[in-house]
């Protein structure tokens, strides 16, 4: 019985050893593991481990968003704009934000397409196809300034480097460079006239960079007694002298005077500017152009009127209306005033500043007259000369008695007048139509040529007032004997509803004072006391017989 017993015990004590290390490897493995030590129930996430899949999430869904912060647009948003943008939370905001961020840009909102989005994206395009290197076109310092400012005016390129006779503001003399450019600017917004970068190639490899150094061309700086200058080659200077500047140039001595944009302020100023996004010059009246008004709002009238110069230039009236009844006026040593500026910007469709014009007006009256003067317009013109094209033209007005301003925003469609076809000016309705005296012909406000021409902009008269109707015609065919235009000009005023002809003449234009086959110059008065008050409208047809051409100039007036 002894053996038995003896068995039966050490099977007790097996089985109690084996139950006890699966439950001390069960232990150690977790309470919620399968055999193989996998968890069978999920543990909660930390807030570490939440915070961490946030992030991951949030950068994956951003990754589209952050691609046209950082690349897209990266040198044109402002820092006010990419703060706003760091605000934003969800993907609806951010399209929003985009959709606006084009918008204030656009040049002519009122139409589908937008241009200056278009133009950014082809200069995009073009750097990453001309100034690629070991890295992307639009990330290349060449790229950056091309994007941001467009296409420069001037361009002095030397790929492959090699002889160059500096300028004398550099020290003259000959020397050898690496490969490097000059791009000028004729004017930049925010940074000024006469803009002139310089990249350099000096690792040979196509990856130019801008410098603010003009001896960083130089292949021969760190040679002995190799490209001197001119005062270096007749001893009055040492090329040693050159490393102990401390304007962060290795430059020559320069020959002759160092002009000022060789200063180093000026030098250091202009290169931080053209690292930063494109500025406002005109800081109180410019960031009205760039946002809405939604209130005190100042009304204002404006009219462009395009006479001909030459081919390629546009003399283009542009005439501000403003209701004195809307001006605030202060009673100043005995006399009411009022002061308004103006600020205007015209602008290509790629953004490029063509000209910018801003002026103070002031309206005077004595105390008495007040009322008599309230009821009034006040006009300005400016004459700007244009080449042919489409541009957008930016006023922004302000009462600075009363505080209220407005901003106007419009297409300045300035055409082009061809040799070869019959052509004409604006077709302008004016309430004051006179001859200047000979020492005022081509100056001042409303003169055009020999006349003062001052538009109604609302073309809106008293039936006890006499309309004026200015207009130039161009390029008739001369006649082969006598070189003189021949064509007839119709007239023909009808009451608009009724189509009821009011006024009908017409003249020839060979008996015209001072006709010429270049120009015709059409100036008359028409009187208005005939007509009921409405709205009409005035057709024209000008023939030239030579040519066998002819044109329909019409606008509408309204007579009160």
């Amino acid at each position: 019985m002894r053996p038995a017993r003896l068995w039966i015990s050490c099977l007790a004590v097996s089985l109690l050893f084996a139950v006890n290390f699966s439950y001390a490897e069960k232990k150690d493995k977790g309470p919620n593991t399968d055999a193989e030590g996998r968890e069978t129930i999920a543990k909660p996430l930390t807030e570490r481990q939440k915070r961490k899949r946030e992030e991951k999430l949030r950068k994956e869904l951003e990754t589209p968003y952050r691609k046209w912060l950082n690349e897209d647009v990266t040198y044109i948003i402002t820092d006010e704009e990419r703060t706003a943008w760091k605000r934003l939370s969800t993907d609806e905001e951010r399209e929003q934000f985009i959709e606006q961020f084009w918008l204030r840009r656009d040049p002519t909102p009122d139409t589908l397409e937008n241009e200056f989005k278009e133009e950014h994206y082809r200069r995009i395009a073009y750097a990453n196809e001309h100034y690629a290197s070991g890295i992307p076109g639009w990330k290349a310092d060449r790229g950056r300034i091309y994007i941001t400012y467009g296409p420069p005016d001037e361009i002095e390129s030397h790929p492959s480097g090699g002889s160059y006779e500096r300028p004398m503001e550099e020290g003259g003399g000959q020397t050898s460079t690496y490969p490097f450019e000059k791009w000028r600017y004729r004017y930049i917004e925010g940074i000024g006239n006469d803009i002139n970068i310089e990249f350099v190639d000096p690792t040979m490899t196509g990856e130019y960079r801008m410098t603010m150094d003009p001896s960083e061309k130089d292949a021969l700086l760190y040679v002995p007694n190799a490209g001197l200058t001119l005062m270096e080659q007749m001893g009055m200077a040492s090329k040693t002298d050159r490393f102990n500047r401390t304007d962060g140039t290795h430059l020559g001595q320069s020959f002759g005077g160092t002009p000022a944009s060789m200063n180093e302020f000026e030098r250091l100023e202009r290169f931080s500017k053209l690292q930063k996004p494109p500025v406002v010059k005109f800081k109180d009246l410019e960031a009205a152009v760039s946002s809405h008004i939604t209130f005190n709002l100042l009304p204002v009238k404006v009219q462009a009127d395009y006479i001909k110069v030459t081919n390629s230039s546009v003399l283009t009236n542009v005439t501000i209306q403003l209701q004195n009844k809307d001006l605030q006026f202060q009673l100043k040593d005995g006399v009411q005033k009022a002061v308004v500026n103006i600020y205007a910007r015209i602008t290509t469709m790629s953004r490029r500043v063509v000209n910018v014009f801003e002026d103070t007006v002031t309206i005077d009256s004595p105390k008495e007259l007040l009322q008599a003067v309230i009821i009034k317009p006040s006009l300005y013109q400016k004459s700007i000369p244009l080449a042919p094209g489409m541009y957008r033209l930016n006023v922004v007005v302000k009462d600075i008695v009363g505080g209220n301003m407005n901003n106007y925003e419009t297409a300045l469609n300035v055409p082009h007048f061809d040799d070869e076809k019959l052509a004409s000016s604006s077709l302008i309705f004016a309430d004051v139509m006179e001859k200047v005296p000979t020492r005022s012909i081509g100056t001042g406000q409303f003169v055009v040529g020999s006349s003062k021409v001052r538009p109604r902009i609302d073309n809106t008269f008293r039936h006890d007032e006499k309309m004026g109707i200015y207009l130039q015609l161009y390029n008739f065919g001369p006649d082969e004997k006598t070189q003189k235009p021949s064509g007839l000009i119709e007239y023909e005023v009808t009451k608009n509803g009724t189509n009821e002809k009011i006024f009908e003449f017409s003249e020839e234009i060979a008996k015209m004072p001072d006709a010429s086959a270049q120009q015709v110059t059409i100036e008359k008065l028409l009187p208005l006391q005939t007509l009921k008050p409405g709205q009409y409208t005035l057709k024209m047809r000008v023939t030239d017989r030579n040519r066998n051409q002819t044109l329909t100039p019409s606008a509408t007036f309204t007579v009160t």
